[in-house]
């Protein structure tokens, strides 16, 4: 009875060995199963050399030859003597080398469910007078209770197995559905959180609004900026894209604008700009907030009246664009700093897009892993078609500061790594990478993470960013300690 409710292997092993070895003295308790692979035998074996701290051995051998397979044959119970010149299978050498030679009492019960045949319990022992009738009797009964634990610990393994599958299954069906072409294009997630975006999406595309992305680095704000330019009515021109913060100052206006030819020093012709390129469909900049403020005006002049001129020409030009801005930056705290211009920012602002960071959405990442792996292998000529449940999980729990990007950088090289067609992922690494600093605020015994929280931001009086704030003292980004706050519903306002 004690060992009914056992589904983990190994502990219900570990159980009857407990109990066996308690009430009959048998110091060699084994349960033999058969392997997944074919004319093997999986053997879970404890031996009590010492009281107090017993042996416990999983090894896979032949089943050929052996006495266990007598038994699965039989399906009767075996009890012999071995002696050291036996012809013997590798479980029986090993006995007598464990036990010094000494002769060996074999009794092998079969382990039944109805007609079936899952087991067999094997007890060697030294001393022969340790099976006699009413002991055989009594571990005939013991037997038959083994084999009910066995059965619920074997049909809890197959279903945890068949679940694992079934996850993979699931995943590779929605990889195979987020591949066909659709108004979202590449974008991939089922999270409320990218639910949303991608409803704002919808909303704003059939208009002509400027629209600002707002999101860290890696988040995806290209993706989300073709989507916007798809979903349009400019979408039989392609989108016109821009990085501001990929360019010096100085050629920034000219490949924004155009120049003429002698405009400036090595303008030998001329040149058509971005503006004039995007006509009649979207222009996209990229890392808005990094233009120069004293470009800003003439973005915001275009913006307004849709008319510009080249470098070197007072030939007004009309065009007929829309503006998608994007940034990592805190264009409002900048506007306050006077890094960036008041009047642009409402002017850009006019309908935002706030992409959630990846640890916000942690749901996405097995999608994502998904279908990177599958991109990047294909694109490498690769075979990769299985991904270890346990690698979802740990990705999953990661903070991911680099974001989607960050991910799919770690997906290629794993994909790089990766010999065979299961997908390998140095976890340690990978984990390092995220580990706090080693100076960061710990927590104290019996301290979870919400209360680690609670009292760091008590200490420093709610204080979150800055070298005195929380965030410093517990080794986080600011902005990855507020995202933790939000998902373990801290108010650092309400602190008590």
């Amino acid at each position: 009875n004690a060992v009914l409710s056992r589904l983990d292997m190994d502990e219900l092993v570990s159980e009857v060995a407990k109990e066996i070895h308690h009430y009959f003295k048998i110091d060699a308790i084994s349960i033999v199963l058969s392997s997944r692979r074919k004319g093997k035998l999986n053997i879970y074996s404890t031996h009590y050399l010492d009281e107090t701290h017993p042996a416990h051995e999983q090894s896979e051998v032949d089943e050929a030859g052996t006495l266990s397979e007598r038994v699965f044959k039989s399906k009767e119970m075996l009890l012999l003597n071995l002696h050291e010149q036996d012809e013997l299978a590798p479980y029986e050498k090993m006995l007598f080398k464990t036990w010094g030679n000494q002769i060996q009492t074999l009794c092998l019960l079969p382990l039944m469910s109805g007609n079936t045949m899952l087991g067999v319990l094997k007890l060697a022992q030294c001393e022969e007078k340790i099976f006699t009738t009413a002991n055989l009797k009594l571990l005939r009964q013991i037997a038959e209770r083994i084999a009910i634990a066995l059965d619920n610990a074997l049909a809890y393994q197959e279903i945890h197995r068949l679940k694992e599958r079934l996850v993979d299954e699931n995943l590779a069906l929605t990889e195979q559905l987020n591949n066909v072409e659709s108004e979202f294009g590449e974008i991939i997630g089922r999270s409320d959180a990218m639910f949303n975006v991608l409803k704002q999406v919808e909303m704003v595309a059939q208009s002509d609004s400027t629209v600002l992305i707002l999101g860290e680095t890696g988040t995806g704000k290209e993706l989300i900026a073709r989507a916007i330019h798809n979903l349009s009515n400019r979408n039989s021109r392609r989108m016109v894209k821009m990085n501001c913060a990929a360019m010096p100052a100085g050629l920034l206006e000219s490949d924004l604008f155009g120049h003429e030819r002698g405009a400036f020093t090595g303008a030998s012709s001329q040149r058509i700009g971005r503006f004039e390129l995007a006509d009649k469909s979207s222009l996209f900049l990229d890392e808005v907030g990094d233009m120069p403020v004293e470009l800003q005006p003439k973005l915001l002049r275009v913006l307004q009246e849709q008319e510009f001129e080249r470098l070197g020409s007072n030939k007004l030009i009309r065009t007929d664009v829309r503006l998608i801005a994007a940034t990592n930056r805190d264009l409002k705290k900048m506007v306050a700093d006077r890094e960036f211009r008041s009047d642009l920012y409402y002017r850009l602002n006019v309908f935002p897009v706030c992409l959630p960071p990846l640890r916000e959405r942690p749901e996405d990442i097995p999608l994502l892993v998904k279908a990177f792996t599958a991109k990047i292998a294909r694109r490498l000529g690769r075979n990769i078609d299985s991904i270890p449940a346990e690698t979802l999980r740990t990705l999953s729990a990661m903070e991911w500061p680099g974001n989607v990007r960050e991910l799919e950088n770690v997906i290629e090289r794993a994909v790089l790594l990766t010999r065979g067609n299961v997908l390998q992922l140095s976890l340690p690494e990978i984990v390092m990478v995220n580990t706090p600093a080693p100076d960061a605020e710990i927590a104290r015994e019996g301290e979870d993470e919400y209360a680690l929280i609670i009292r760091v931001l008590k200490e420093t009086n709610g204080v979150v960013a800055g070298p005195k704030g929380a965030a410093q003292r517990l080794g986080l980004k600011r902005t990855t300690l507020l995202s933790r706050m939000k998902r373990l519903g801290i108010d650092k306002e309400n602190l008590a």
